[in-house]
């Protein structure tokens, strides 16, 4: 059991020496934006011939009181894969409700959803089966059919001002992850009664994916937009609401824009965006108001993670605006194959029930190197707990093959403020390694910074063991304070 160490204000510890690990030098300061900037300028941008293809054209019918609902997904994928055999274009919701199941996008293919437009997803389990190939909590099997799915496709499009309504509920998909809260009750399908651990086992005894296949009685919830293996991609302008599981999820991605997108999804494991495994991406100017993390960067979990060794890198997030989650960026804890470079700037956050500013989740089962984290210019009203958490000892208890432990370095935030919060900084390192290295704090101001109940003072939670943790000109509830000294 760790024992946790906390400064407090009386306690500042003055300029650190070297811990354990070598010293990084910290990048020049206009170096990491510049790099930003460049990785933004380089992503390829979607194109698309100007022929549009009218979903009511190939049978797809409104949701009107005077006659019996019709799912539309037969036209809308006829609509697509026509798109697609012609050379591609925009295929077009129009201003009107639609009720459809799964929908497949093809290359080439802009889905576009026409101002007043609305895509209501059933919430008919069945719809979605037979499964494909997919990523479940990081591990590759057969499950549900997301309700937009891709597969090695190529300049494809999600866009338009319109909404795409999920439906999921207690009364639904949510109470399907087997939590009373969320409306689960003794005998309905849910992923507790087995099939999640059967998943996480098949995952450690490395099971071959093509064995590791669900059904409906299985509970397992699809995500609502899964894009595998394509490249090219833009999701722009759309509002997703209440998804049954992670809303937005490429998986093995290049070249990403996430743009002016709204997501509304207080359900349970109700991540916003999850790029997993992805390179080259945008996440700008938009809002998550979520059930768990807002944005969380993964890249596999454990033996699946670490056998396809594909990190997730080159991700830019700015100008987006987080509500409830339990993180704002996170990275992990799905993160087996590590993570380099991302770069946060401009964006704002502000909720009570919003945990987390800057979240870092792994552990001795994942492994994998976790760095060059770069973020600035954040203004924060209410989070619960940290602006920065790093915890190197996520989830304890998991069975699974340890001994693979993580290494976090090069983290720096810059201009970073938040009116109220429990701590300015946690950090949970491993008891056996220094695993990490390179953290700073320029320029940042933390007001409202509560501490313990029984100890107002607290301004850290830190355990396990650091180094070269900087602070410069940091200030804690008005006062200047020092770094946290190094553990060796």
């Amino acid at each position: 059991m760790k024992k946790s160490i906390f400064l407090s204000a009386a306690l500042a510890i003055s300029v650190l020496a070297i811990g354990c690990g070598e010293k990084s030098a910290v990048s020049d300061a206009d170096g990491p934006w510049a790099e930003a900037a460049k990785i933004v300028e380089n992503i390829k941008k979607v194109s698309f011939r100007d022929k549009v293809y009218n979903i009511k054209d190939f049978g797809a019918l409104a949701v009107t009181p005077d006659r019996p609902v019709v799912l539309a997904h037969d036209a809308i994928n006829l609509a697509i894969t026509v798109c697609n055999q012609e050379g591609g274009g925009t295929v077009l919701i129009p201003d009107s409700t639609y009720l459809t199941g799964p929908i497949t996008l093809k290359s080439n293919v802009n889905l576009h959803l026409a101002d007043g437009a609305v895509l209501k997803f059933s919430t008919d389990q069945d719809l979605y089966f037979p499964g494909v190939l997919t990523r479940w909590e990081g591990i590759d099997c057969y499950n549900a059919r997301p309700l937009i799915y891709a597969y090695g496709e190529t300049n494809i499009a999600l866009t338009g001002k319109g909404v795409l309504d999920a439906q999921g509920a207690n009364e639904n998909w949510w109470a399907m992850c087997g939590a009373p809260r969320f409306g689960w009750k003794e005998g309905m399908r849910a992923q507790r009664n087995g099939a999640r651990a059967r998943l996480l086992e098949w995952g450690e005894k490395e099971v071959p994916v093509y064995q590791r296949v669900f059904g409906p009685e299985d509970g397992m919830r699809p995500q609502f937009v899964n894009f595998y293996r394509c490249n090219t991609v833009l999701i722009e302008d759309v509002e997703l609401l209440n998804s049954p599981f992670w809303v937005i999820h490429p998986l093995f991605c290049d070249d990403l824009i996430v743009r002016g997108v709204k997501v509304f999804n207080r359900g349970p494991n109700g991540d916003g965006c999850d790029p997993e495994s992805c390179k080259n991406v945008l996440i700008e100017g938009c809002t998550f108001d979520t059930g768990d993390d807002c944005i969380a960067i993964k890249s596999g979990r454990n033996v699946d993670g670490r056998k396809w060794n594909v990190p997730s890198e080159n991700i830019v997030v700015r100008g987006c605006h987080m509500v409830n989650g339990h993180g704002g960026v996170v990275i992990g804890s799905e993160i087996s194959g590590g993570y380099r470079n991302l770069y946060v700037e401009d964006c704002t956050m502000d909720s009570p029930q919003l945990d987390r500013v800057i979240r870092i989740k792994t552990s001795s089962c994942r492994g994998g190197i976790i760095e060059n984290i770069y973020v600035r210019n954040v203004k924060v009203g209410r989070c619960n707990e940290a602006v920065l958490r790093i915890n190197l000892d996520y989830d304890p208890k998991e069975i699974c093959q340890r001994g693979n432990n993580p290494i976090v370095r090069n983290v720096h935030l810059e201009n970073v403020t938040c009116q109220e919060s429990r701590y300015g900084v946690v950090l949970l390192g491993l008891e056996d390694e220094c695993n990490i290295q390179n953290v700073s704090l320029k320029d940042c101001a933390f007001t409202g910074v509560k501490g313990e109940k029984k100890d107002p003072t607290i301004l850290h939670r830190l355990a396990g063991r650091y180094d070269q943790v900087s602070f410069d000109n940091v200030s804690i509830n008005g006062n200047l304070v020092e770094a946290p000294v190094n553990t060796k």
